[in-house]
């Protein structure tokens, strides 16, 4: 019983830095702020999270962006912080889904479609609220409640989507390929 918890353990701690890793290969899309980025970081966290349970995903997230911070020292918790709350939001949803239903190719889609909507609306509202705010009073901007609106509607909404479709075709195809692989994990993680 020790050994197993141990070995999740140690699973979760790789899949954690193998996806800080995919997290430093990121790009911009073009016509976006390029502050927004593309990375594959949540791909370790979705096979955590079928693999375990939605908590799993949950702590590989929380692992990447620690040691992200260690890494990069604080120069940006608020954006860490953005990216934990993204990174939940998606992969939760798509783990539960997972779970609760068939464990197919169906399931994980219709996971993904779901996690990519409460990510987009989810950082929509909180980077209107909350973190847009927070940007502009730690970097001393002044920015009215119309520039926020654009930036969201014009930035960050379009981007959670289009980062949600790219990250979760790429997880469907991966998915697929592994599918038996992971069934066979989940029994031994039983």
């Amino acid at each position: 019983m020790q050994s197993s918890k141990l070995l999740r353990l140690v699973i979760l701690a790789l899949l954690g830095s193998i996806s800080l890793v995919l997290f430093f290969l990121n790009f911009p899309l073009p016509a976006l702020p390029a502050y927004l980025k593309i990375d594959f970081s949540e791909v370790p966290a979705l096979m955590a999270s079928l693999i375990f349970s939605p908590i799993a995903g949950v702590i590989v997230i929380a692992i990447k962006n620690l040691l992200y911070l260690a890494v990069s020292g604080a120069g940006d918790p608020i954006g860490v912080f953005a990216n934990f709350l993204a990174g939940v939001m998606f992969v939760v949803p798509v783990s539960i889904i997972y779970h609760k239903f068939n464990k197919g190719v169906k399931s994980v889609v219709t996971g993904l479609l779901t996690g990519t909507v409460i990510m987009a609306l989810g950082m929509s509202l909180l980077n209107y609220f909350f973190l847009l705010p927070a940007y502009s009073w730690f970097m001393g901007w002044e920015m009215t409640p119309e520039v926020m609106w654009v930036s969201v509607i014009a930035g960050v909404l379009p981007f959670n989507v289009i980062k949600g479709i790219i990250v979760g075709i790429l997880f469907v195809l991966i998915f697929i390929k592994m599918r038996s692989w992971i069934e066979q994990k989940q029994t031994k993680a039983v």
